[in-house]
């Protein structure tokens, strides 16, 4: 694989791309932008990828350098922008529910996640959600692969106490 070959590429990746770019934009329309761009600055710079790389693995890095940058030129310009509103999700129904009670879990799954820190989440999205290993992880996001474990440790552990907490709610309510 030559950055010859990322144009006919691009079109398989785009779904994935653009999923992961709404999770840690948590915007439609800044996760657009963002493919888009991260798109651009990949085909200007298809020659960096090299042989050894894997192509989705490179698109990923530069969705999240991108997003980083964006996040910085925002703080600099002081530009506000409408935050995501978690309560849009509850008036979409979700096809690939099976129950109510699923639409419900992963509601609660999604809203945990959005809760951690950006570099908890940015793991948690790589690993859990989108399947990279923790090597290829590791560099796309730029640090070693004990960092990446450290961070996924400790999201899932924050997720579980959440989740903890929550079930002892249920259990008290039971009981009164």
């Amino acid at each position: 694989m030559t950055g010859a070959d990322l144009p006919g590429m691009l079109p398989g990746m785009l779904p994935r791309l653009w999923a992961f770019a709404l999770r840690i934009s948590g915007d439609r329309h800044d996760a657009e932008d963002l493919v888009q761009r991260a798109c651009v600055r990949a085909l200007e710079r298809s020659h960096q990828l090299q042989p050894d790389t894997s192509p989705l693995s490179w698109m990923f890095s530069i969705v999240q350098s991108t997003w980083i940058n964006e996040l910085r030129a925002r703080s600099v310009r002081s530009r506000s922008s409408m935050e995501w509103d978690d309560s849009f999700l509850e008036t979409v129904v979700d096809p690939s529910a099976g129950t109510p009670e699923m639409s419900v879990l992963n509601g609660q799954i999604v809203a945990a996640i959005d809760r951690l820190p950006e570099s908890q989440r940015l793991v948690m999205l790589l690993i859990a959600v989108e399947g990279f290993t923790y090597k290829e992880a590791a560099k796309m996001l730029d640090v070693p692969i004990g960092t990446i474990m450290s961070r996924l440790a400790r999201a899932r552990q924050a997720i579980g106490a959440l989740f903890d907490i929550r079930s002892e709610y249920r259990k008290k309510a039971t009981r009164e």
